[in-house]
């Protein structure tokens, strides 16, 4: 009998729980470490007037990635989690009192888009929902749902001769030109080059094959009875039905690894742990400095490369006035003004598009019954420099005070009297995610080559792992949840391959098979 592999998952974000998830349920012993006193990692909750506010990622699409993660352990998505599909995908308005919401059904928002626009921009509409449906359908099995590709072999996976696919990615394209093409009215370009901002970009820099971002949504917003953090807590229940064994409140200072492969991590307590596998859910850029005996071939994100952070506001208050939705956003006036600002300045905009989650609603903004305080998230894009820059609480209130005065040009009131309020700001993401200085989605997104500078899940050291939003195939819920389980596929092989007597990891960095 051979013994049991033993695996550490650093990292209990949605990309380590689904790693731990998929190699438990392989047969390997899996021990998961997570620094904070609870799964989720950016999946977190915070008490705002003594309730619990999800102050984290809360758009949930890409329903098969996680019906695929329970069925490969056994058991049914719909069987452990409520998912309710939300007919309205999200509301949005504008200083001079516009307003349009967009559908699940394409027909029902292209008949939106006429009467808030006109019929041009509604077929542009039709047009764009096709482009970026096709976009997803290439992107899919090559990209999204694989293990990392080199721009070549991507290349290969699509066909070396469907040349009118691969031009149709346009990633030579800025999202904000190719918007262009299908919309004359500014306030939709606006709208649509919002789709940048899902992995922490602006539109003006990131290619237009972000418009992928747009058919995910279309195919399926969904909200989880609980919560996102509901979600966390249910892939948290099923690696324990696996036998994941969990240690919360522990924070690994050192990977032991070299060109032989990791034998093991120490945490702060001083406590060694011996592992034969590691999978690191952590940021890429802090994982060379826990590293020791080697090179992992993985260098940090430069500070001008990252994606953006956010100063977010968990809080409990009346409104009135604008109908908010479930998901609401309050665009500003100039948006290439505000992104300048962010990436060029890198301080806050004066005016800034201010994103709500109003948790206590459903899709179409009913609230189940009447109350003075309901919960919400406010989500204002930032500088990622919470390393350099410490958010003061005079300036974390005026830019507080800054949205608050863009939403009440929209019509929408906040009863600041009786509002309970915590925020998070850049500075304070960065101690939750070490080295990130606050970015959120790993690496930017901009230009055609920045996809393929996100590592993959191997490293130059054998049995060290990536998973994560910042390692392949991206950020958000989905994404990092694929990313673990690519991070155990990797795994898999190169235990077969070592059963095999052929070499446990390849050499040279990640992979671009």
């Amino acid at each position: 009998m051979t013994r049991r592999q033993k695996l550490i998952v650093v990292g209990a974000g949605a990309g380590g729980l689904a790693a731990a998830i998929t190699a438990a349920a392989s047969g390997i012993e899996v021990t998961l470490i997570e620094r904070a006193a609870a799964p989720g990692g950016k999946m977190r909750t915070v008490l705002a007037g003594g309730r619990s506010v999800d102050a984290g990622p809360t758009v949930l699409t890409m329903r098969w990635v996680f019906e695929r993660l329970f069925a490969a352990a056994g058991t049914t998505l719909e069987g452990r989690i409520r998912l309710n599909r939300a007919g309205l995908l999200a509301r949005h308005g504008w200083s001079d009192g516009s307003r349009l919401d967009l559908f699940s059904d394409i027909e029902e928002s292209t008949r939106a888009i006429a009467s808030f626009s006109d019929r041009e921009n509604a077929e542009g509409y039709r047009r764009f929902a096709a482009h970026s449906a096709a976009m997803f359908a290439t992107l899919k099995p090559s990209y999204i749902d694989a293990q990392r590709p080199g721009p070549l072999s991507l290349m290969a996976r699509i066909g070396f001769s469907n040349l009118a696919e691969q031009w149709a990615l346009k990633p030579f394209s800025t999202l904000w030109s190719a918007l262009s093409e299908y919309f004359t009215d500014p306030r939709l370009q606006q709208l649509f080059g919002r789709y940048a901002t899902y992995c922490g970009s602006s539109p003006f820099l990131a290619p237009a094959t972000l418009m992928l971002v747009a058919h995910a949504e279309q195919d399926g917003v969904w909200l989880a009875e609980g919560g996102m953090h509901a979600l966390a807590r249910c892939m948290e229940t099923l690696a324990r039905e696996l036998g994941v064994t969990f240690r919360y409140g522990a924070e690994v200072t050192a990977i032991e690894g070299g060109s032989g492969g990791v034998t093991g991590l120490t945490l702060d307590s001083g406590e060694r742990l011996e592992a034969d596998r590691i999978i690191f859910n952590g940021d890429v850029s802090a994982l060379e400095a826990l590293v020791t005996g080697g090179g992992t071939g993985v260098a940090p994100t430069p500070r001008g490369s990252r994606s953006l952070s956010a100063l977010t506001f968990a809080m409990t208050a009346g409104t009135s006035g604008f109908p908010l939705a479930h998901h609401t956003v309050f665009f500003s006036d100039d948006y290439r003004s505000e992104f300048e600002t962010l990436t060029r300045r890198r301080t806050m905009p004066a005016s800034p598009t201010t994103y709500i989650c109003a948790q206590d609603r459903d899709d179409a903004g009913r609230l189940p019954q009447a109350d003075d305080r309901e919960r919400m998230l406010f989500i204002l894009n930032a500088p990622a420099d919470g390393d350099r820059k410490h958010f003061s609480d005079t300036e974390t209130e005026t830019c507080l005070n800054q949205a608050l005065t863009l939403l009440s040009s929209a019509g929408l009131e906040i009863d600041t009297k009786a509002m309970e309020c915590v925020p998070t700001t850049p500075t304070q993401f960065h101690a939750l995610f070490p080295a990130t200085g606050g970015a959120l989605y790993g690496r930017a997104a901009h230009g055609w080559t920045a996809s393929f500078q996100r590592p993959g899940s191997r490293t130059k050291i054998p049995g060290l792992y990536l998973a994560g939003g910042s390692a392949h195939p991206g950020p958000g819920v989905p994404m990092a949840t694929l990313s673990g389980m690519l991070a155990a596929e990797s795994l898999a092989e190169d235990l077969a391959s070592m059963r095999s007597s052929r070499p446990a990891a390849i050499s040279g960095g990640m992979s671009t098979a």
